[in-house]
């Protein structure tokens, strides 16, 4: 992948709505500029998604993965806007989540826009709550308990790109485990879980310091005062990841968890699976088995309700109608969201400023509830949409 040569690119900031032209050369951005007039299109970071299973019908997660299924999710992705993201392996027996990371791995060391996109690896499982709901898609035949020793083969199959594991702290093994992953460099995010405030609490200390797609993995019907929600909502150290899709969480739940967290503490994921993107109908997948897409994106499980999710389908883009529209923020608000708020979790992907990577996306939308259209996307400064 070339760096690509000087160039200008003109837009609006979302922020500001102002004109401005961002210069490249050598791969970074070399400065970011008010212009005196600029193009219709809104020019921001390009976007960053730390929770993606899959896309396009590229799947992470299927019995097989090999190098090239890795490099079309990549392609896929730049088409809707992201430029940066944790490629999510799930729940499965070790030698599967071995064998998956190590293409990762692999397929980064034979493609250079691969290895520009991945900023690590977010494993999701397989230590998390066995029950049904908190569960959720994960094959309950493959949940485990922490394991420092399983977590260091992880590392070593991947070449240290564990970045990210998501875990249920009810475990008593998972203030250890936790402690090892943060000294050896790896977020600790806690999901799928029923753990109660204590055990929640027990793991913060340990340095857990995110909380997976908040809201969703857990059960129908909880306790109105003693849950896995509100102790994570109220500790201060622990920023929130939402599915913002419309589906996921209603706009009251996403408006009142976002406010409770702040915009600081505050991320958006799209958490997609490999049918997103598709056509609506009914589809048979090895994580859920039959399922149901719907026109409006909505993925369910197929027992004849509709009722259940399957998955999410729509793009980390999908998200900007329903948090502009629907939770009250700005498009500069919303876009930080699913840029710099998550780049803080990958060294500072996601911000447009001198000396950062040049990443960009260009977007035209009317502040309609269509989901915007990408006008062109930058990788380290070379046109690839």
């Amino acid at each position: 992948m070339s760096a690509g040569s000087s160039q200008r690119i003109l837009g609006r900031d979302p922020a500001t709505g102002g004109a401005i032209v961002v210069t490249t050369a050598g791969g970074l951005v070399t400065a970011v500029e008010p212009a005196a007039h600029g193009e219709t299109q809104w020019l921001s970071a390009g976007l960053v998604d730390l929770q993606v299973n899959g896309y396009a019908g590229h799947d992470l997660n299927g019995l097989t993965l090999d190098v090239a299924t890795v490099r079309a999710l990549c392609q896929a992705l730049l088409k809707v806007g992201v430029t940066t993201f944790l490629p999510t392996v799930i729940t499965a027996p070790e030698a599967r989540i071995i064998a998956a990371l190590r293409t990762i791995r692999e397929s980064c060391e034979q493609h250079p826009e691969v290895a520009a996109m991945v900023a690590g690896i977010h494993v999701e499982g397989p230590h998390i709550a066995p029950e049904d709901g908190p569960r959720g898609a994960h094959p309950a035949a493959d949940v485990r308990p922490p394991s420092v020793a399983e977590f260091d083969r992880w590392q070593q199959a991947a070449g240290g790109l564990v970045k990210l594991v998501t875990l249920s702290p009810h475990w008593p093994e998972a203030p250890a485990y936790v402690r090892h992953l943060v000294k050896a460099g790896v977020t600790v995010s806690l999901g799928h879980t029923s753990a109660d405030a204590a055990q929640i609490a027990a793991a913060v200390e340990a340095g857990a310091s995110l909380s997976t797609h908040l809201g969703n993995g857990s059960h129908a019907m909880l306790n109105r005062r003693h849950n896995h929600l509100w102790p994570q909502l109220a500790d201060d150290r622990l920023t929130a990841m939402f599915i913002a899709d419309g589906h996921h969480l209603t706009p009251a739940q996403l408006k009142v968890m976002s406010r409770a967290k702040g915009p600081g503490r505050s991320l958006v994921v799209s958490d997609t699976v490999a049918l997103g993107g598709m056509g609506p109908g009914k589809y048979e997948t090895p994580v859920g088995g039959k399922v149901v897409l719907r026109e409006d994106g909505f993925l369910a499980i197929d027992d004849g309700t509709g009722h259940y999710l399957a998955g999410a389908a729509l793009p980390l883009l999908a998200s900007i109608p329903v948090l502009v529209n629907q939770v009250g923020l700005s498009l500069g608000e919303a876009l930080a969201l699913m840029t710099s708020s998550p780049g803080r979790q990958v060294r500072g992907r996601g911000v447009l400023a001198a000396g950062r990577p040049a990443d960009l996306v260009a977007l035209r939308w009317d502040g309609s509830n269509s989901i915007p259209a990408v006008a062109g996307v930058w990788l380290r400064g070379s046109r690839v949409v």
